[in-house]
């Protein structure tokens, strides 16, 4: 079973990153010395994901083009001489097969899957939050696909969050099976810690199967008018088509602010020129 296309929703107005986001998708904020959504994008790639389908809207284009040649950055580059940017440039529009799928009403993450529905045809698929970072040794979304490839069935990806961090996420509640794997009978999305079936959070990541489609059409919406995911994904738990899978590696979820700044500070610590200065001038910020 081949699963090569990812469905990357990036329409949503990006308002816990405000003002920031104000005239520059979210997708777009630099972390270190990339746009969020390429770190994405390369994740798919290490998981042999060839077309990327953008869920976008009007206002973002901007994303598509990072992702195609710039003729006239590319020809300044060249004259100058700077044939390793020029590389690096070039490198980013041959990442990937990009597709866009407009959708026309900001109306949930379930409403954004399902806008993608003609290009997914009758194939499986990933989904990868368009915020949502994952760093390991094997990408998060190659580890969910090798266990849909294995049960045959849709997967989530979990971590555990702390107590007073389950309101933010959707929740499952489980039966483990095998280690860090878990038959998911249902899932709630944002409860109060008191009323949380379990700590594993859904963190952005999915492999779902064109079945999924038959739920997000009979959606009803939520009490804000966005139709979820989450719900979708409950019709599959109670007909036991639902696998959760606990996540190995390192996440930051860019929308939140101590995460991106903290993803800023990861990936400078990686590069062997600024890691020795930035602790430096992080040492002169932090009280003795």
């Amino acid at each position: 079973m081949e699963i090569s296309k990812v469905v990357v929703p990036v329409a949503g107005w990006g308002t816990r990153s405000l003002p920031a986001t104000k005239n520059v998708p979210k997708e777009m904020l630099p972390i270190f010395k990339k746009p969020v959504v390429q770190y994405v994008v390369e994740e798919a790639q290490a998981a042999g994901l060839k077309d990327v389908v953008f869920v976008t809207n009007r206002n973002k284009t901007i994303i598509e083009d990072h992702f195609d040649y710039n003729l006239a950055l590319e020809q300044l580059l060249e004259s100058s001489g700077k044939t390793e940017l020029l590389k690096t440039v070039r490198q980013t529009a041959e990442m990937a097969n990009i597709i866009t799928v407009r959708q026309k009403k900001q109306l949930g993450l379930g409403h954004a899957v399902l806008c993608a529905k003609e290009v997914v045809k009758n194939e499986p698929f990933a989904v990868m939050v368009g915020d949502d970072l994952m760093f390991s040794m094997e990408p998060g979304i190659k580890q969910l696909i090798n266990v849909a490839q294995s049960e045959h069935m849709a997967v989530v990806g979990v971590m555990e969050v702390p107590a007073d961090k389950v309101s933010s996420y959707g929740i499952i509640e489980a039966d483990e099976f095998s280690s860090g794997l878990y038959r998911v009978r249902d899932l709630v999305e944002k409860p109060k810690p008191s009323e949380a079936p379990s700590k594993l959070a859904i963190v952005g990541r999915y492999v779902l199967f064109p079945d999924i489609f038959d739920h997000l059409e009979t959606l009803q919406p939520g009490p804000d008018g966005e139709y979820q995911l989450t719900d979708a994904l409950k019709g599959l738990a109670k007909s036991g088509r639902l696998i959760a899978a606990k996540l190995r590696g390192q996440r930051f979820d860019a929308g939140d602010w101590v995460d991106y700044l903290a993803a800023n500070i990861y990936f400078a610590l990686q590069d062997e020129d600024l890691r020795y200065p930035l602790i430096a001038k992080l040492r002169d910020f932090m009280p003795i």
